[in-house]
């Protein structure tokens, strides 16, 4: 997205002027002037600059019904859920079939012949959309932030590996695991990002807020296909619905596999915002609460990956890409892959200052809040939590503050 709705904001608040790096609130939008989230990677070959520009206008573009849009729809535009790049304001609710606790997945789940993701939006002759019935437990999912995503997807294997055998020899209950996904989409290109076959199975998840997902291009595909109804021929098969719909008003499918590369090189190209320097002592103390045995700073990239901005340097994601039990209290109900209902990939916090909500519901509305979250039954963080607690205020201020300039 272009920055002309960053200036408009901006009027929108009563700003004449706005300092590099002021926060201006414009009700429920949070603009960090001068700290744009929609710019690409510094130094981009004319190719990659025309990929990432074609896929700008893709993740602007909002499908109508003679696009193919439909016949089940959440949003009809990526922009809609990831506005300016950043988190939401766009959100999706899932439902599960549990059992009397709560967590426990029903087996088969009857309840959910359509699957997991409630649709409400209707086009091309559907009369029905997909809600929640009596006795699902549902919950929400605010659509994550999209910029820096290709550094996360650059991050080497074994470098996800050793980050989880480091943790699989710790003593303080952090073991984070890889979320071993199949992979779901039909054949593309190899374009140097992987090339899967349908079927393919024990990859790692990277994508998706339990890693369900191996790249960007299967991401693209997966969103187009599930959020607005767009089939691919990475996904060309439109989701299932109560009238039994197998196409819309576009007879076949909906986007060609280019667009679906210029949508996953879009996200791929994004820079992470440039950060501020850190307060003094909000990184020790990062560290020394445990934060950082998960919310990793940085992780190796390939050596020999195709862009060369994001070949062989410290990806600076803040997360280790790994699955982690969260405990019963922020458990959904739904698995994923190899991801079970508490289990949830460890956020990346990069960019984070462009957050209004924290966690992957948006239930938290303030850092402190998001850190005293993860404390329940059967969390792994209970710990890092118990050590943020035992800080002096100021402590724990410098560390929030920390968080919050990330």
């Amino acid at each position: 997205m272009r920055a002309a709705w960053v200036l408009l904001l901006a009027m929108w608040a009563g700003c004449t002027s706005t300092p590099d790096n002021q926060v201006v609130d414009a009700g429920n939008l949070r603009l960090v002037a001068g700290d744009r989230t929609d710019l690409p990677l510094p130094g981009l070959t004319p190719g990659w600059q025309t990929a990432f520009d074609r896929g700008d206008a893709v993740f602007d573009r909002a499908f109508l019904e003679g696009d193919g849009l439909g016949p089940l729809y959440i949003r009809s535009a990526c922009a809609a859920c990831h506005a300016g790049d950043g988190r939401g304001p766009g959100l999706v609710e899932k439902m599960a079939q549990v059992e009397a606790d709560g967590v426990t997945p029903v087996p088969g789940q009857p309840l959910l012949p359509m699957g997991h993701t409630v649709r409400n939006q209707r086009s091309a002759g559907a009369s029905h959309g997909i809600t929640a019935p009596d006795g699902v437990k549902v919950s929400v999912r605010v659509g994550p932030a999209v910029f820096g995503r290709g550094y996360m997807e650059a991050v080497a294997d074994n470098a996800i590996l050793e980050e989880e055998a480091r943790q699989a020899a710790r003593s303080d209950g952090i073991s984070g695991r890889v979320n071993r996904v199949t992979y779901a989409s039909q054949a593309g290109r190899d374009r140097g990002f992987g090339l899967h076959m349908p079927g393919d199975a024990n990859l790692i998840g990277r994508f998706g807020l339990k890693a369900r997902v191996v790249n960007l291009e299967d991401f693209a595909a997966d969103a187009l296909q599930g959020d607005m109804g767009i089939t691919s021929p990475l996904r060309p098969t439109e989701t299932p619905n109560p009238d039994g719909l197998l196409d819309d008003a576009l007879p076949g499918l909906d986007v060609d596999l280019a667009t679906v590369e210029d949508l996953a090189d879009y996200t791929r190209l994004l820079r992470i915002p440039a950060r501020a320097a850190p307060p003094p002592g909000g990184p020790e103390l990062f560290e020394q609460t445990l934060c950082a045995a998960c919310h990793v700073p940085s992780l190796r990239t390939r050596v020999d990956h195709v862009v060369p901005q994001l070949a062989n340097v410290e990806a600076p994601i803040y997360s280790d890409l790994l699955l982690h039990d969260m405990g019963s209290l922020l458990a959904d109900g739904l698995t994923d892959g190899s991801a079970g209902p508490s289990e949830w990939r460890t956020a990346p916090l990069m960019g984070l200052r462009h957050f209004r909500t924290y966690l992957h519901d948006g239930r938290a509305r303030t850092v402190k809040d998001a850190v005293e979250h993860h404390h329940g039954p059967g969390s792994e963080a209970n710990q890092s939590v118990e050590l943020f607690r035992a800080l002096t205020t100021q402590q724990q201020d410098l560390l929030v503050l920390f968080v919050e300039q990330l």
